[in-house]
Parts: C-alpha cells; structure tokens; sequence
C-alpha cells in the first residue's frame, strides 16, 4: 500500500503501520533526520506538505495529513489574551478538507486538535482529535494520559512554522494511527470486493 504522510513530525501516527510504503514530508530538517532515523525504510523529503499535497496526491492510495494546529486549538483562548496581537486560523486545514474531498480519488484522513470554534466541516471526534476522512472509522478509547496531538507541535504557520522541543513536543498516539490505517484498509477490501461482486452480477 502506497501511503503518503503529510507534516509526519518523527512519525508517531506511523510507529505501528507494516506493509505498507510510506512517503514522508517534513518541513524542519532535524525533525525530518530523526525520522529517517526512525523509520529508515520511508521515503522521507524535506518540503513544503501543503505544496506536496497538491503535486502528488494521485500516486497515493491512502494520505494521511495533519496540518499545524496552533492557530485552531483551545489555546487561543488564552493566546489571543496574552499576545500583544491576535492571529488568524490558519485555514490551510480547511484548504486540504475540501481539496482531498473532492479530487483524492484515494482514501484520506485530516487529523488536527479539537478546535476553539465550530468546525467548518463537521469531523469525526475520538479523544482529542479531530480526523476528517472518507471511509467510517469507529470510535476508540484513548489513555486519558494522552497528551498533545498526532503532529509534530508548530510554532507559527505555513512555511514559517517550526518546532519547539523536539523530543518533548512530538506527543502522539500510534494506537489511534493504527486504528485509523486498519479502517483505510478494511475500506479498500470492500470497495475491491464489491467491485468484483459488481462485475460477475455483471454477466448474470
């Protein structure tokens, strides 16, 4: 299975996936080494995900993508308060829902935090996570001692964005990556089996 994983941080979302071939973009150089550290079997390039995405997302069947989530988590609250200016959400997350939604002809997942506001576009809701995909993923028990989401931690956005404490700050659940890649799969079983099922009706 062809995978694409977008913002991968060192990879904690990825930490249980087998079988599977997996491409991997990071933006910070050191985060990207230690990843390819960790998983020297990826595919691992330093860049732009938000560009990526756009460039190739059709050679992947399955694109798993955590855009930064500073600027839409509860934080802000706080954030906005104490900054001497407030900023904007980033709305690249929202760019990558309806992009993949409509073109990724693919399985995908978006994963963010739980947002200070409304969501745009109503997500499935498993612990502190937000996830965004096109194949039903059941809802799971997460350890109440989770922390963090399944992205590396960003300091800023876009292009300017980088980590801060890179060891202490990529807080992850591989359980729920595990999880959600097993859901993709399951999906693409059916879809090849009722596509074959479709096809010797076909000649009945």
């Amino acid at each position: 299975m062809e995978i694409l994983n977008l913002y991968c941080g060192i990879g904690g979302n990825r930490k249980l996936w087998t079988d599977c071939n997996v491409t991997a973009v990071e933006l910070d150089e050191k985060i990207a080494a230690k990843y390819a550290e960790l998983y020297p079997n990826d595919k691992v390039i330093v860049g732009d995900a938000h560009e990526y995405l756009l460039d190739h997302y059709k050679e992947f069947e399955f694109i798993w993508t955590s855009p930064p989530c500073q600027t839409h988590s509860r934080t802000n609250y706080f954030t906005n308060a104490i900054r001497k200016r407030s900023r904007y959400p980033d709305m690249s997350l929202y760019q990558e829902i309806i992009f993949l939604q409509q073109f990724c002809k693919g399985l995908f997942c978006v994963e963010n935090v739980i947002g200070y506001y409304e969501p745009l576009i109503k997500p499935i809701e498993i612990g502190r996570h937000y996830l965004w995909t096109n194949f039903a993923v059941p809802k799971i028990e997460l350890p109440k001692t989770e922390i963090g989401t399944m992205m590396k931690q960003y300091v800023g956005t876009g292009k300017h964005a980088h980590d801060k404490k890179l060891e202490n700050r990529n807080a992850v659940n591989s359980d729920l990556g595990l999880h959600i890649l097993n859901c993709a799969v399951g999906k693409i079983l059916i879809k090849k089996d009722y596509e074959q099922h479709s096809l010797f009706g076909a000649g009945m």
